[in-house]
């Protein structure tokens, strides 16, 4: 491991917008994020897989008035969206570092409000099917989380996963209001994503891949 990887590390402990699994917190803000976490009432937006939290901590300076928590189990990246939001003074965004597949330990059912997932490994092996943060177990997570109105987000460049997704929410008796495109900058929901660039859509749009983009809410009487 890099010097730079450990001093982030050692950094980290000491943060308070950080929660790892040394923190007092960890596993007592289930139904308690606004109360404990954030001190106020403001909805709560996720970002799943938020790598370095750029959808976290750009969308808490656009919307000081709600919550926002990015969810990464890398540090090091972690690291990142802390110290930008630390710098910011924002003190409406947090990180959580935590396996996604456990987000259930974390939130209660209705807790957040939206979800953004944003360039999720593709896993494309069939092996890792459950592993794809858009398949029916991670869709059935953010449903149990999410309130009634609750909104999903997904941008992504990778063709394979994106066509898998839309196959796998048309399946599903319960979404509405699906909405997508194969090439968000050439689209109608050009200002859904106000202009935030994650690292890696950086990378690939920039090598010539077009950016695919969908929102869809669920009905939760089904």
């Amino acid at each position: 491991m890099s010097r730079q990887k450990l001093k982030r590390f050692v950094d980290l402990k000491d943060r308070s917008n950080v929660l790892e699994d040394d923190s007092s917190l960890y596993y007592k803000l289930k139904g308690n994020w606004k109360k404990d976490f954030f001190k106020n009432e403001q909805p709560i937006t996720v970002e799943v897989g938020c790598g370095r939290g750029e959808y976290s901590v750009g969308l808490a300076r656009i919307y000081p008035e709600r919550n926002f928590v990015g969810i990464d189990v890398k540090g090091d990246r972690l690291w990142v969206g802390s110290t930008e939001a630390i710098d910011e003074g924002l003190e409406n965004v947090g990180f959580l570092r935590a396996q996604v597949q456990n987000i259930e330990k974390f939130f209660a059912p209705g807790e957040v409000d939206t979800f953004w997932i944003t360039f999720p490994d593709p896993r494309p092996r069939d092996s890792d099917i459950k592993r794809r943060l858009t398949s029916p177990r991670f869709l059935e997570y953010y449903k149990s989380l999410l309130s009634n109105n609750g909104q999903v987000y997904f941008k992504t460049d990778n063709t394979f996963l994106f066509d898998y997704t839309l196959e796998v929410l048309n399946e599903r008796k319960d979404v509405i209001d699906l909405a997508f495109t194969h090439d968000l900058y050439h689209s109608q929901y050009m200002d859904d994503h106000y202009g935030i660039k994650t690292k890696f859509e950086k990378m690939f749009y920039d090598k010539g891949e077009t950016i695919k983009y969908l929102k869809f809410r669920f009905d939760h009487g089904k």
